[in-house]
């Protein structure tokens, strides 16, 4: 009896992929039939919580399966997928009220500005239920894809147009090597659905020794690399944050990181073997921390700073999936343990990482770049409350209380290491911990410095009080997530 391929939908399940791609066409009508900014924002405020909400929703339900034939489902809607997915709302909604003072100085359109936002947001939330390799890829790409536009969408910027051109080439490269991955890894196996790789690799351990499945392998793993931008493929992420818009650069130092760990998680969680990406990632991690705080010690413009400590805190989202280079890292329990462990951090990471730019948005001119670090000396004077949220922030990157989200992280990620016999990762971990001490520390002092002498541009008088409030809620809830961590340990551990 030939088996069925008509394949079962669970509408349930595509909630939250339904209304973010709603919230994406009431933005186009409501600026096409209405024309007033305010609105098509505040409908696109609306469908981003609305997102969050009904992911956290069906999420709650536990794990509901379509798109299905046989055993095999491209859309598998757990509670690792519903934090996912509530997140990208969430970041949507906060870059959103970062980018009044962009918008109100007409450098973009407002509805194509929000559209773009909600189209990305589309990508994010079906990307962390992806159960295949077709699904996971397209909606990696529709998670990016907006975002060529968003940098490059400044009229009348040749730092915009620049930094647009090298994020599309990149990722045009990044795309194909995925892609050509993912064909070579169904020429080997036949399948496509993440399980049905992995079970095929353990089934017949004979195709690992083909030239064309290490190839396989490696092709799909470098290519989700220059995603989440891991040395040696970051080179693109420090030109493109500084010469987009801030609160695209928001979005992309948060969004478009966090997109690359879940594909990353994925692929390496499920369809590929852990004996020989292990090592790979292992490597990527120690570069990619390790060169990304060296050279963040040198920064001086503050966006760039920002923009190197991201790919320094990518290492230590990758350093956990180092630990599958060991047989003790291999065990059920030391590979959930290092999943969890990834997507917690970079949950926290995110928070922190907003809150961070949100910080340096308002506490700078409307519509201004971040300039340099001596434009925020005494920022904190001026503005005590952004200031403070500011430095909070940046004290949650570096790991140090009162920033316990980022402390918690970092120790969850060295807990991991240690379960899965990585002590050298772990060693590796807490040394370049250290080193980014300098460069968070520094920024936060200068911002309690002496006022800035005569010729320094001085900071903005009047921040936007959306500004201010989006700082204030990213610091809030890094504090509540800081004292109750193990929400979103258990949410990823699902």
């Amino acid at each position: 009896m030939s088996q069925s391929v008509v394949q079962s939908v669970d509408n349930v399940a595509l909630l939250p992929a339904y209304l973010a791609a709603g919230t994406a066409v009431l933005v186009l009508v409501t600026d096409l039939m209405l024309a007033r900014p305010r609105a098509t924002l505040a409908v696109a405020a609306a469908g981003a919580l609305a997102t969050a909400f009904g992911a956290a929703l069906v999420g709650a339900g536990g794990e509901r399966r379509t798109f299905c034939v046989g055993g095999d489902c491209s859309f598998v809607f757990g509670g690792r997928a519903a934090l996912v997915g509530a997140v990208f709302a969430l970041l949507t909604l906060g870059v959103l009220g970062l980018s009044g003072g962009h918008l109100r100085a007409g450098r973009a359109p407002v509805g194509e500005y929000a559209f773009l936002l909600a189209c990305s947001m589309t990508g994010g939330v079906v990307l962390g239920a992806a159960g295949d390799l077709i699904t996971l890829i397209v909606a990696l790409e529709t998670l990016t894809l907006p975002l060529y536009v968003l940098v490059g969408l400044r009229r009348g910027s040749v730092a915009s147009a620049e930094a647009a051109v090298t994020f599309f080439v990149v990722s045009v490269v990044a795309t194909a090597l995925s892609l050509l991955g993912a064909a070579l890894l169904y020429a080997v196996t036949g399948g496509l659905h993440l399980g049905r790789l992995g079970a095929a690799l353990d089934e017949r351990p004979e195709l690992l020794d083909l030239p064309l499945t290490t190839a396989a392998v490696a092709l799909l793993v470098l290519g989700l690399a220059f995603k989440v931008a891991a040395v040696p493929f970051h080179a693109w992420a420090p030109a493109t944050y500084d010469g987009a818009p801030l609160p695209v650069a928001a979005y992309l130092s948060t969004a478009s990181k966090l997109g690359g760990v879940v594909a990353l998680l994925a692929v390496v969680g499920t369809a590929l073997p852990a004996d020989r990406t292990g090592p790979v990632l292992a490597l990527l991690a120690v570069l990619t921390m390790t060169v990304g705080n060296l050279v963040a010690l040198r920064q001086r413009r503050t966006v760039r700073l920002l923009a190197w400590s991201s790919v320094a805190q990518a290492g230590y989202i990758l350093a956990p999936l180092g630990a599958l280079a060991l047989a003790a890292g291999r065990t059920d329990e030391a590979r959930a343990g290092a999943y969890a462990a990834a997507v917690a951090y970079a949950v926290f990471f995110v928070l922190l990482e907003l809150a961070a730019f949100a910080g340096v948005t308002a506490l700078r001119p409307a519509d201004a770049d971040g300039g340099t670090l001596d434009d925020l000396r005494g920022a904190a004077r001026r503005h005590p409350w952004l200031g403070a949220g500011l430095a909070l922030a940046l004290i949650g990157l570096a790991g140090l209380p009162p920033g316990l989200a980022g402390l918690f992280a970092k120790v969850t990620v060295v807990r991991s290491l240690l379960d899965g016999g990585a002590g050298w990762l772990a060693l590796v971990v807490a040394v370049n911990a250290v080193v980014g001490l300098a460069y968070y520390l520094r920024l936060a002092a200068r911002l309690y410095a002496p006022p800035a002498s005569a010729g320094v541009t001085s900071v903005a008088a009047s921040p936007a009080r959306v500004v201010a409030a989006v700082l204030a809620v990213a610091t809030v809830a890094a504090v509540v997530v800081g004292f109750a961590p193990q929400l979103v340990l258990d949410l990823a551990a699902r």
